[in-house]
């Protein structure tokens, strides 16, 4: 999964240090929706559909261009974000039985997303090998496994061992919701140590390749849950302390000003050949050195520190500035909103869509007329689908 740390910004985090902001939910007064988090997870959707649709012309302007970090990332992040501020007011009610059931319920909800998208991107694998003479298709992402290997692949599909390309998401992020409960119990009491013990667990894992198991094939899963829930708990952490109105880490201008130099060196290293092979030469010395790979490396699978790094520098960085906060209040800013707003059934759709577009291009080729077509009128079907699920029923009800 691809695209935007952009969506990462803080939507848990108020514009001032330890600050009540009467407009944050849990201050007791009256609550306006902050827009922040909608609006980047609506851009992170709307660069996952470009880059699940590979080889366009548009991926060139996707921010994993322009940083260590990629929308799995921010994805992953704002989904503890998103976490913590749903289910952390069932605990401070002392309601412990029904917050681990809202979280069970949405846990399946995603899985049953989760076997649906995978059926469909077999659904549309076939149908391009059957109709249209595209037999590539049924060979890329995981799907061969289904002819070389039908039971296993039966077997590992329902298991989550085995998992589609570009439909890993939903797997790792329901086995993360799990771990929201006991999360946010910790979180209301020692905060520190609940980031203690995933730290250590994510450096554990990464210097023994500790990952969950895949089958019927060998390996582990491309977003390994051992590593990625650093991510997630930072989020929860954080969307936690948002909603009793305060911020998880203050805003201090070294801080931002530190944020913001790596942000400008990642964007650097991306973007300067020459200035990457020389750091790259520097990272490799020092884990000749002695210095663990997953401190020095890149690597995805383990979340490395370079792009766990990127992600909360840049996190902290634009959720620091109240002029972020502005913009997304804006008119402009509402159809990203909403994309957002209806983040899981959007996500669906562009996967479904994305799907299709690999196919057309298995047949067609490179177009950039045709890719920017059909991309373009993926994002207006995502958006109206989200339109539908924000107003129709409103309207019905009325």
């Amino acid at each position: 999964m691809n695209s935007p740390s952009l969506s990462v910004v803080v939507y848990s985090m108020s514009d001032a240090p330890g600050s009540r902001d009467p407009k944050l939910p849990g201050n007791g007064a009256g609550s306006s929706r902050d827009p922040r988090l909608d609006v980047f997870r609506g851009l992170a959707l709307v660069m996952i559909f470009i880059n699940h649709a590979p080889r366009n012309y548009l991926e060139n302007f996707t921010n994993r261009n322009f940083g260590f970090s990629d929308a799995a990332e921010a994805f992953v992040f704002m989904s503890g974000i998103a976490a913590g501020i749903a289910y952390s007011g069932d605990f401070r009610r002392g309601d412990p039985v029904q917050g681990v059931t809202r979280v069970l319920r949405r846990v399946w909800t995603l899985y049953q997303v989760h076997i649906l998208l995978t059926v469909l991107a077999i659904a549309i694998a076939a149908a391009a090998a059957h109709w249209f003479g595209a037999p590539e298709m049924m060979r890329k992402h995981g799907i061969w496994t289904l002819i070389r290997d039908p039971l296993g692949f039966l077997i590992g599909v329902p298991l989550l061992g085995h998992q589609i390309g570009y439909v890993n998401i939903l797997p790792l992020y329901l086995v993360l919701l799990l771990l929201v409960p006991p999360v946010i119990w910790g979180a209301m009491r020692w905060p520190l140590a609940v980031l203690g013990i995933s730290v250590v667990v994510w450096f554990t894992a990464g210097v023994l390749r500790i990952n969950f198991p895949n089958y019927p094939q060998q390996g582990g899963w491309f977003l390994n849950p051992f590593s990625w829930q650093l991510l997630f708990i930072v989020g929860v952490l954080t969307g936690v302390a948002h909603k009793v109105g305060k911020r998880y880490v203050p805003v201090l201008p070294w801080l931002q000003w530190l944020t913001g130099g790596f942000l400008l060196l990642s964007l650097v290293w991306m973007q300067w050949p020459a200035f990457a092979v020389i750091m790259r030469g520097g990272l490799g010395a020092a884990q000749d050195a002695g210095v663990p790979w997953v401190i020095t490396g890149f690597n995805k699978t383990y979340l490395a520190a370079p792009r766990l790094l990127h992600i909360l520098a840049l996190a902290y960085f634009l959720s620091s500035f109240a002029a972020v906060r502005q913009a997304c209040h804006s008119v402009v800013a509402a159809p990203v909103a909403l994309l957002g707003q209806q983040a899981l059934p959007v996500f669906a759709l562009g996967t479904v869509l994305a799907f299709a577009i690999q196919s057309v291009k298995t047949v067609t080729g490179q177009d950039i007329i045709l890719d920017t077509a059909m991309i373009g009128g993926g994002l207006l079907a995502q958006l109206a689908l989200a339109a539908a699920k924000q107003y129709w029923p409103k309207r019905r009800a009325t």
